[in-house]
């Protein structure tokens, strides 16, 4: 398979002629006359590049970014002092002109002729890196082949948004030096990006012209403006009561618009992000960026079709919902929940990975949470699994959802031995989303007109023009405002 190099890779990528370097000549870290100097000589006369890693500036669909990317011809792509100092001056750079950063590893890893030396190199290429995602600068990595060792172990791994080349290999330990160590192969198939993917620890697997198109995507959301946004007229509210067994069978037809539909029809620059980033993956819970009209937003969404048809919420569906709220955090972007769940995984496995205490975890991570929050229940809501994504600065609601700490057929077997009574049960409880909203649950009852599942591109419509909205109107509350009203509206509830 043809790879691009550095420089055809940053001309694939960038908007065409934009790229300016900012490299200098490195300092030389090698004796003169030393076997370490020739071994650079040779390279540098091979491949017409001065280190294994070069850095600069361009624009990316018209937005102004800095890149850095390795090339893997020039000593398989190893850091050494002046390969990493070369990459830290352009990360400082980058989050001093607050520009977007883009990274594409192909390396494998620190410089073995540098030794303990080259090998510390990637503390300071870290800590660059974390100062810029501090900075609340978007940090997005293209893994290309072969990327192991040091690298993929610091920089490599830091992104808010991973891409991988097909087919790349892409691990910690590289699989020459295992055999060699260990006296067999490392095993087939593990160390490879499409695997990688299949656990939840890259994002996306594209070729490098797939990956402009992901990177202006994602960008159009991470590096949204956002301020200045118009709410508007607020929408029309739905406020006549439906009966509360009514309401849960509604919400539970096959037919339903869920989370990858309310997407698809009602919101834009839609890019899926993929796992926790830690080994993990669930597909109960749907992890994207988008922008609903003009409001950009992280989104964590239960889709009720997967937890149907591969399995329940489960605990690492909590952590993927986590990864968001931190993105929302560090970016400043407004975060949107989207409750549609039967309840959470009732099984030894999830028990064993701590579903309570990832409930616990996602209501203490977005209460607290520094960044405009919207939940929307737009379905079914049962449960603790519903609860870990309910407690938002802002709650809307489908006409036909709900909100309950069991579903009704369980609640009447705790009562009364037998679920014939969860019709009554549901009356009683107050889940409907006119409960919710004379309770101060919920803000704000979007209609359906009948039934979502009768009108699905029209009420995605209207649910999206909502939670533009109610964005806009977040975004227009001084930051300091908004985390004590939303505690104390949580503390208030009931009361």
């Amino acid at each position: 398979m043809s790879r691009p190099d550095a420089r055809t890779l940053i001309e694939t990528v960038l908007d065409k002629g934009s790229w300016k370097s900012w490299d200098t000549p490195p300092a030389d870290p090698a004796v003169s006359g030393s076997s370490y100097a020739d071994e650079l000589a040779a390279a540098r006369a091979k491949t017409g590049f001065d280190e294994s890693v070069i850095t600069g500036e361009g624009f990316l669909g018209g937005r102004r970014v800095a890149i850095v990317a390795c090339e893997f011809a020039f000593m398989a792509g190893s850091i050494g002092v002046a390969a990493a100092e070369r990459l830290v001056l352009a990360v400082e750079r980058a989050t001093r002109e607050r520009l977007p950063l883009l990274a594409s590893p192909a390396s494998g890893g620190t410089r073995m002729q540098e030794g303990a030396l080259a090998f510390a190199q990637m503390v300071k290429i870290t800590v660059a890196v974390q100062r810029h995602r501090d900075a609340g600068l978007p940090y997005i990595v293209y893994l290309r082949h072969p990327t192991t060792g040091g690298v993929f172990a610091s920089w490599g791994s830091l992104g808010h948004v991973t891409a991988a080349e097909p087919g790349a290999l892409i691990g910690f330990l590289g699989p020459r030096v295992f055999e060699s160590l260990h006296g067999y192969a490392f095993p087939e198939g593990v160390q490879v990006a499409e695997n990688l993917f299949a656990h939840g620890l890259v994002d996306a697997v594209v070729s490098a012209e797939d990956a402009r198109e992901v990177a202006i995507r994602a960008l159009t959301v991470l590096a949204a403006e956002k301020e200045g946004l118009v709410a508007g007229q607020a929408p029309e509210e739905a406020l006549r009561p439906v009966e509360a067994w009514d309401a849960i069978t509604r919400s539970r037809r096959d037919d339903r618009p869920g989370i990858r539909t309310l997407l698809k029809l009602a919101a834009t620059d839609v890019t899926p992000l993929n796992g926790t980033g830690e080994g993990e993956a669930d597909p109960g819970l749907l992890l994207a960026l988008a922008r609903f009209g003009a409001a950009p937003a992280v989104v964590l969404g239960q889709d009720r079709r997967r937890q149907r048809a591969i399995a329940p919420l489960g605990p690492a569906g909590l952590r993927v919902a986590r990864r968001g709220m931190r993105l929302a955090a560090e970016l400043g972007l407004p975060l949107v929940t989207v409750i549609d769940t039967a309840g959470a995984a009732m099984s030894k496995a999830a028990e064993e990975g701590g579903l309570a205490a990832e409930i616990a975890r996602s209501l203490a991570d977005l209460v607290m949470l520094d960044a405009p929050t919207v939940c929307l229940l737009l379905g079914e809501g049962a449960g603790g699994g519903a609860l870990a994504l309910l407690p938002a600065d802002r709650v809307l609601a489908a006409q036909h959802a709900w909100l309950s700490p069991l579903p009704p057929e369980g609640a009447s077997a705790i009562l009364y031995r037998s679920v014939d009574f969860a019709p009554e049960i549901a009356q009683a409880q107050g889940v409907r989303a006119t409960d919710l909203r004379r309770d101060g649950i919920v803000d704000r009852i979007i209609p359906e007109e009948p039934d979502a599942a009768y009108e699905p591109r029209a009420f995605c419509e209207r649910v999206a023009r909502a939670l533009e909205f109610e964005i806009a109107r977040l975004l227009e509350t001084p930051k300091a405002d908004r985390l004590p009203a939303r505690l104390a509206r949580y503390r208030s509830l009931g009361i």
